[in-house]
């Protein structure tokens, strides 16, 4: 049989299976429909318990990036790069610890089915509502066409098929699951690929190992030809200012994500997010650190120069994985990759359908008394993601390159927006309209400025001029704008 076709066939299955669950579950659960399209398509009935919330949560956060430009970055730097990944630990505990239980409770109290719904609320402003949804939008695009764009090369590295051919396969199946699934199908299928992206890290890790010769035969090749991997600052290569970056964009800051903060709307009881909060730390840890472990042992089986693989280190993974492992089974393995790239496409689309569908049509409408009937509802939500997905497919047939740095822009870019919207809203009462559109304005503008013109402050990533920005506009415009009234401040304090 074809070298090819056995290591496509894995891949293929994968994704009829993603559909097909996802169809099974829309027809399971029309009857929940009945309480409500919105609320079921959107957050899933606030219903989730703790092992799928806390894999959903995951699958989210952890993208293609995560599988294939960060342990790329690893086999380069050495370990360095696993010491600066080790905040990602931090990632559900901030999301769903910091967050989870206050965010929940406001969000039953107003029957909240978005953050943008809590944001609205809370500043009592359409303003700020219709500035997050358009930032929402906008930084989720970005992030979702990088979703797109690993998982095709790393398709096409791997099986030997065109990128054209990878993304039709993965991108347009995952637009047709995540329209027919609503949240519940997303959540569901992000299980699943968490599922899978575990088994692909140790199928992986095994292959790579037994290609170079074990763990020992690696290290002593890295420790005779590139000794600065083995320290904390690889030579230069990883400096502190580096650090401090990473830490800021993918651990400290990841609160303010939308995307996962959404997920503290959907979980139905305390011990639920208790046993999210637990499962989550130990596997997004497991899954960062680990892939980023392969990275580096990759060095053993991939030795030569960037240049010899296409002076990118987004290949790096793509090739490991071809070079260590059978057709077969790397058609398995790189089910683990995609699906870190669908469960994170998934989410963001359907968390951008919402924005636009329930944040700004619905709303609009329901203001002027025009509210529509749940069966439009239905066709306008389904209608708007299979058309987004679309046009993000669309988007990446001529792709962009580096994949981590384009996920890196994006999420500094909603962090700035929002990390000061979330916390300060909902633990500081002075926190008011004008601070919190000021905040999201400035902080956003000014990031995407300083990213833009290449301007750091002593080295460090363009995310802490971004937040700093946006704190103290926060802080000075609640100064100077009007008190929120005290009976909305009653239902957060």
């Amino acid at each position: 049989m074809n070298s090819n076709f056995l290591a496509l066939l894995p891949v293929f299955l994968f994704m009829v299976t993603m559909l097909a669950v996802s169809v099974i579950l829309r027809k399971s659960n029309s009857r929940k429909e009945s309480q409500g399209f919105v609320k079921e398509y959107f957050i899933g009935s606030r219903s989730l318990g703790g092992f799928v919330l806390a894999m959903t949560t995951v699958a989210t956060y952890s993208s293609v990036s995560s599988f294939v430009g960060g342990p790329g970055q690893a086999w380069s730097i050495g370990f360095g790069w696993i010491y600066m990944s080790v905040v990602q630990v931090t990632a559900l505990f901030l999301v769903l610890g910091v967050l989870g239980k206050k965010m929940a409770i406001v969000g039953r109290k107003i029957d909240a089915v978005t953050v943008i719904d809590i944001i609205r609320h809370r500043y009592q402003s359409d303003a700020i509502a219709m500035i997050s949804a358009v930032i929402i939008v906008l930084f989720f695009s970005a992030t979702m066409v990088a979703q797109f764009v690993g998982g095709a090369k790393l398709f096409e590295a791997v099986t030997g098929y065109s990128y054209l051919t990878g993304l039709c396969v993965f991108g347009l199946v995952v637009v047709l699951y995540t329209t027919v699934g609503g949240f519940r199908g997303v959540a569901v299928t992000d299980t699943i690929c968490s599922i899978v992206m575990l088994a692909g890290m140790f199928l992986l890790l095994a292959g790579v190992l037994k290609q170079g010769g074990g763990y020992e035969n690696i290290m002593n090749h890295i420790a005779a030809n590139k000794p600065e991997m083995l320290e904390p600052f690889s030579g230069g290569n990883m400096p502190l200012t580096l650090y401090i970056s990473q830490w800021m964009l993918v651990g400290i800051f990841t609160i303010g994500l939308p995307q996962s903060v959404v997920r503290n709307l959907s979980y139905k009881d305390t011990k639920s997010l208790h046993r999210a909060i637990i499962i989550g730390t130990i596997v997004v840890g497991a899954m960062n650190i680990g892939m980023n472990f392969i990275g580096v042992l990759s060095q053993g089986i991939l030795p030569e120069g960037l240049d010899a693989y296409g002076n990118s280190v987004d290949n790096i993974i793509p090739l490991a994985i071809a070079r260590s492992l059978p057709p077969l089974l790397a058609g398995i393995t790189i089910i683990g990759p995609i699906a870190a790239s669908i469960s994170t496409i998934s989410s963001l689309l359907l968390s951008a359908t919402s924005s636009i569908i329930k944040d700004v049509y619905l709303y609009e409408k329901e203001k002027r008394g025009a509210a529509l009937p749940e069966s439009r509802a239905k066709s306008f939500s389904q209608l708007c993601n299979l058309i987004l997905g679309l046009a993000i497919f669309a988007i990446s047939i001529n792709p962009p390159s580096v994949i981590w740095k384009i996920n890196m822009f994006a999420f500094g870019g909603l962090e700035s927006a929002f990390v000061w919207i979330f916390l300060l809203g909902l633990f500081w009462k002075k926190a008011n309209k004008t601070g919190a559109i000021w905040s999201m304005v400035c902080g956003t503008l000014v990031y995407c400025l300083t990213m833009l013109v290449g301007f750091k402050i002593a080295g460090i990533h363009q995310i802490l001029i971004g937040v700093t920005v946006a704190l103290i506009a926060m802080v000075a415009g609640s100064h100077f704008g009007k008190k929120t009234d005290d009976e909305i401040l009653d239902i957060y304090f």
